[in-house]
């Protein structure tokens, strides 16, 4: 129900205006988003980057402004020379919402959507480095995967996201296991309907299981994407027999960092989710529903603005 009401609130205007406004809550957003600049993304990628990897996340969902996708796509290709320029281009890469780049667009939006990311992976491939297709609500399932293999054609070193609470992920995990996939597979934090999803935790954890199973018996580049010790523990028995280099952990700025130092400090491959822009507001309520433990501070915060 906690996480409910915050997706609810992640698209209340009304919500937004007052968080944003909220100066108390400045602490929390700074745990989890790293500033609103190229600049600050920057900043935090380098200083990361010395014991492991990073992915940058420039900000922004479900545009219906074809302009917006546009300035989006010029975001990332700032960033993504910045990277190159400041030799991170090996240690770092871009993850790209397709809501973002025009993908519900009501004219030709998946279209828009592959030609705004084809051209941020060029510009990925001129950085040296790669881009990770984020994965949205279920509606935009079979639209992404089609975007992400067409891509693929071209730039093989594309990666998505594939969310262990759908029912059909384990399938779909069969279908992009092959060699020169990259997965990643996260729990999923969008608030799903049950005749699509598991909504149970156990359920969840259980899908998790059999689709990282599928993933580490593939040919492709697993990438495990929790904050779960337990299935980080079940993950490193699975991934037996596969070199280190054939797969990672990858975990939030912000969250379980001192989890995040010790898998970078045993030499397993480690990738940090970064975000960073102006449009953190979504993101944040998404994270907030996953940290019950802040949900009070939150609401203290609120009142006291009030």
């Amino acid at each position: 129900m906690l996480r409910s009401a915050l997706i609810a609130a992640s698209r209340s205007a009304g919500c937004r205006t007052a968080v944003e406004r909220t100066p108390l809550l400045r602490p929390i957003v700074d745990r989890f988003v790293a500033g609103s600049d190229v600049d600050s993304a920057l900043r935090v990628a380098s200083q990361l980057a010395v014991d492991r990897m990073v992915t940058l996340d420039h900000l922004g969902e479900d545009t219906l402004d074809r302009a917006q996708a546009e300035q989006t796509v010029e975001a990332y290709r700032t960033v993504l020379a910045r990277l190159a320029r400041e030799g991170l281009g090996e240690r770092a890469e871009v993850s790209v919402k397709l809501s973002a780049l025009g993908q519900a667009l009501p004219v030709d939006g998946d279209k828009i959507a592959l030609e705004n990311t084809r051209r941020i992976c060029e510009a990925a491939a001129a950085a040296g480095t790669t881009v990770t297709v984020d994965m949205e609500d279920h509606t935009t399932t079979d639209s992404t995967l089609s975007i992400v293999r067409a891509l693929r054609a071209d730039f093989p070193g594309t990666g998505t996201v594939l969310q262990a609470y759908l029912k059909r992920t384990e399938a779909d995990c069969a279908d992009f296991a092959g060699a020169g996939s990259r997965i990643r597979l996260c729990k999923g934090a969008y608030d799903e309907p049950a005749s699509v999803a598991y909504r149970d935790r156990s359920e969840v954890d259980a899908s998790y299981v059999r689709c990282l199973r599928v993933l580490m018996n593939g040919d492709g580049y697993p990438m495990v994407a929790t904050h779960d010790t337990r299935l980080i523990e079940i993950a490193e028995h699975l991934a037996a027999g596969r070199k280190r280099d054939s797969y990672e952990f990858q975990m939030l700025y912000g969250v379980r960092p001192q989890v995040q130092d010790e898998l970078a400090a045993r030499g397993l491959r480690m990738r940090v989710y970064v975000p960073y822009g102006t449009e953190w507001y979504p993101y944040f309520m998404r994270r907030l529903g996953e940290r019950p433990a802040n949900v009070g501070f939150f609401l203290q915060a609120l009142v006291r603005r009030g």
